[in-house]
């Protein structure tokens, strides 16, 4: 059965269906404890100060929309070495029963044409090594690029706060 969906940026109202995309890729991901956003949150930092972006894909049409089958979540950085903005991907999730079904491949689509309009020189994201589906979809469907010499880094509100003992002042 062919499924029937579109794609667009999510608003306010939308909140309540980002957050529960999240939760099923944190659960997804083996790690739902680690899903600590709230509404309040995703209002301010999403919708008031801007810091990303969210494409949502419902079933239905745009004039009767149905429930968000997957997302998008996404921001922007820059590259010095190009000298231009890049686009990155922090989440894309689909719900299992969508997959499939052309989901990820039109919120990559829809990614694709907001980074050209944007002049991004890039598009990244990270992918768990053990979610081989996702890396088979991305190296053979999309021709994306391993970043084998590159290793992630991460510090947490913990860690945030004790670069703050780094301080030399200066006399």
């Amino acid at each position: 059965m062919t499924l029937t969906f579109h794609v667009r940026p999510a608003n306010v109202n939308d909140v309540d269906a980002m957050l529960k995309l999240v939760r099923d890729l944190a659960t997804y991901e083996k790690e739902p404890e680690s899903a600590r956003a709230t509404p309040a949150l995703f209002r301010e930092n999403i919708f008031e100060k801007k810091y990303a972006h969210t494409l949502l894909a419902f079933d239905g049409t745009p004039e009767a929309p149905g429930i968000a089958l997957g997302m998008a979540l996404y921001f922007f950085n820059f590259s010095t070495w190009t000298g231009k903005p890049g686009l990155f991907l922090e989440d894309l999730y689909v719900s299992p029963h969508a997959r499939n079904q052309g989901i990820g491949k039109a919120l990559f689509a829809e990614l694709g044409k907001i980074a050209q309009e944007k002049d991004c020189a890039r598009l990244d994201w990270s992918v768990l090594k053990w979610n081989t589906p996702s890396i088979a979809f991305y190296e053979n469907k999309l021709e994306a690029k391993g970043m084998e010499e590159w290793m992630g880094m991460r510090l947490e509100e913990q860690g945030i706060e004790n670069l703050q003992k780094l301080v030399v002042h200066a006399a």
